[in-house]
């Protein structure tokens, strides 16, 4: 009877304990395999949200050393292209070490965490390719600056010259605040002129700029319940492009109306005029 009463204090857990190995659930395999491709889903995530990020922070760089360029329509300068080209090589460096996991359906599985990289990559290259020829990336042209077979959407290649549209901006207000005068490329006949041309302006490019953007459809732009980054941020970035190019378009007025009762050698006053306080417009 002793016996008997000592064999029933076993617990449930010390029988599973002492059960053989082949009695486990025929079902762990199966998730075990789940965990693996959840880890390797979320380093692949991390690695891409990186690199991303670096990319974004070389473009920046790339950026703010153009805006040291004054004239349209010329080769860079040899001090700011020996600054900019180790930043390239180290974008393209990134963007092929996460080319692997940006293949196939991974494209747009990650494209959210790419997209913020790929855009402000485009507005570097765009905005370096407008001031050696004042006229626009197309599209093909910036997807063969994209290493690795990593694809360039519609999206991020608009959101992207959207983006430029700021960067001209600052790259007038700066020109004609330190030469008087609004940049203009060069016209055939002129092209040993040192300084611009006589060709088209900054500002008629930004107004044919505002014209296209303003007619762009975006209703098409995407698939119901898919990432779009052209929904998501079109209406943000439109008003901000509008206010970039009345900003140039009231230093022009300023400098062409108000300037005739300067003295010579005057520059305008750059400072916004609007009522209500300054406008949010896209910095670093």
């Amino acid at each position: 009877m002793a016996s008997n009463k000592r064999q029933r204090l076993h617990s449930p857990a010390e029988d599973i304990v002492m059960e053989d190995s082949s009695t486990i659930s025929p079902f762990m395999p199966v998730f075990e395999v789940f965990r693996n491709e959840l880890d390797e889903h979320h380093d692949r995530r991390e690695r891409i949200i990186k690199a991303s990020r670096d990319i974004t922070a070389l473009s920046k760089k790339i950026i703010f050393s153009l805006q040291r360029v004054r004239d349209l329509q010329a080769a860079l300068p040899t001090a700011i292209t020996k600054d900019i080209q180790p930043r390239m090589k180290t974008i393209n460096e990134l963007f092929t070490s996460v080319a692997p996991d940006l293949q196939g359906i991974d494209a747009w599985r990650y494209q959210r965490q790419i997209s913020g990289g790929i855009q402000e990559f485009i507005e570097a290259i765009s905005f370096r390719h407008f001031l050696q020829t004042q006229r626009l990336l197309k599209l093909e042209e910036a997807q063969a600056e994209i290493p690795g077979g990593i694809e360039l959407t519609e999206d991020d290649y608009v959101l992207g010259l959207f983006d430029l549209v700021g960067e001209l901006m600052r790259f007038a207000v700066t020109s004609m605040a330190t030469n008087g005068a609004l940049p203009r490329g060069v016209s055939q006949g002129d092209e040993g002129e040192k300084g611009g041309g006589n060709g088209r302006d900054i500002l008629t490019d930004l107004r044919s700029l505002r014209t296209h953007f303003e007619a762009l459809d975006t209703t098409s732009s995407y698939a119901p319940g898919t990432f779009s980054p052209l929904k998501r941020d079109v209406e943000k970035k439109m008003e901000v492009m509008k206010t970039c190019v009345e900003k140039v378009e009231n230093a022009v007025y300023g400098m062409i109306i108000r300037g005739r009762e300067r003295p010579k050698g005057w520059v305008p006053d750059l400072a916004d005029e609007k009522q209500g306080g300054r406008e949010a417009v896209e910095s670093y």
